[in-house]
């Protein structure tokens, strides 16, 4: 059975330092871009991802997760 609440944390990894941090995701949005506090790094969604915690996270998206879409699009985000 799926739970109708949606995971809010994550823990980012960058791929090109290895840092990972604990970050919160946002609800009504998706994260397009993210800078690696360790590197400094402007991260961008993978092809095919709707954001950066679809790509780079240990969480899918909040919209994602209620979708149900692993590798789909939200937000309008192809």
């Amino acid at each position: 059975m799926l739970s109708t609440e949606p995971v809010l944390e994550s823990i980012i990894t960058c791929p090109h330092c290895g840092h990972s941090k604990h970050e919160t995701m946002p609800t009504d949005a998706c994260q397009w871009f993210y800078e690696c506090t360790s590197c400094h790094v402007l991260l961008r969604p993978k092809a095919g991802d709707c954001c950066v915690f679809c790509s780079y996270g240990s969480v899918p998206c909040p919209p994602i997760q209620l979708e149900g879409k692993p590798g789909g699009s939200c937000c309008g985000h192809p």
